[in-house]
């Protein structure tokens, strides 16, 4: 991994392989940060925002596109350079992926016809996707920016996470199409979905039930379960669980907090119950986990 240091800011980039790589891009201070890098034509780009929100300048400033915190934007443009011309807000991660077109067509050689630019009469033309981030693929995010291996496999562990999360990306259901579900192009509706998920955070240790939560954000039972599947990738209670798992992962990482404290904060009575509940996330124990990361 490498610290480039350009003339607009910094940013770490991992080398998956020639005509692949991952930038990891961090702004913790009180000032907006600029990132510059070279980027032609025959890449394609996938741009994370894990929070904060940041804007991609193009054409010398006459035009951009923002990406919010849990968005992602994608970016390509076969007749076009679309170099990194980055304004990262204070406070906010980006996780960037990007590959040549003829890496990315190697991944998806029999799935083209399934990927809406990868079909004939688009593959040669520029597409811009901005869309939310989900829960399975916001883990992955974390992952990549917060690991801590031994350096010796660090390279293979954020290769595999990368094909996991391109993979995570274009595994989109029949029904999440939004021509298929013509209420979520009500922004009233996705602002009430995007109120249920903020609720069931704020309230995780004891959440609504789902028809609580339907009356409280106003909007009907079927609605909700439907928009909020379609919006976030996931039922209302595997998002939440996806959720519980990693805050209580990030929790026991502090160091402050023993497993008991962890499990009554994402809503566990007993310790038997959270560690159980772990172990089904990410397979190992609380215990077994720390361990793992205190040798490596």
């Amino acid at each position: 991994m490498d610290v480039k240091n350009v003339a607009q800011g910094s940013f770490q980039e991992v080398l998956i392989e020639d005509g692949f790589f991952v930038l990891k891009i961090q702004n913790d201070g009180a000032h907006v940060q600029k990132v510059a890098r070279d980027i032609d034509s025959s890449f394609i780009q996938f741009h994370f925002c894990l929070k904060g929100n940041a804007k991609f300048i193009f054409n010398d400033g006459r035009y951009a596109l923002e990406v919010s915190e849990e968005n992602s934007l994608l970016l390509y443009n076969t007749q076009l350079d679309l170099p990194m011309n980055l304004e990262l807000n204070p406070n906010s991660w980006l996780v960037s992926v990007v590959l040549t077109i003829r890496k990315f067509h190697s991944l998806f050689s029999k799935e083209a016809d399934y990927i809406p630019f990868l079909s004939s009469d688009t593959k040669d033309k520029k597409y811009y996707s901005q869309e939310g981030v989900s829960p399975a693929i916001a883990v992955i995010l974390s992952q990549i920016m917060n690991y801590n291996l031994n350096p010796s496999i660090k390279e293979l562990y954020i290769k595999g996470k990368v094909y996991e999360l391109i993979a995570l990306y274009f595994n989109k259901s029949d029904d999440a199409d939004i021509e298929q579900c013509p209420f979520l192009v009500d922004e009233d509706n996705v602002r009430r979905i995007r109120k249920a998920k903020e609720i069931i955070i704020s309230r995780m240790a004891e959440p609504p039930t789902l028809a609580e939560l339907s009356k409280e954000i106003g909007l009907s039972l079927k609605k909700l379960k439907e928009g909020f599947k379609q919006i976030y990738g996931d039922p209302v209670f595997t998002f939440l669980f996806d959720y519980k798992m990693e805050y209580a992962r990030k929790m026991l990482e502090t160091g402050r907090h023993n497993v008991n404290e962890v499990g009554l904060k994402v809503g566990y009575s007993t310790a038997s119950h959270f560690i159980s509940a772990f172990k089904k996330k990410y397979g190992t124990t609380p215990k077994k986990y720390l361990m793992a990361l205190a040798n490596s």
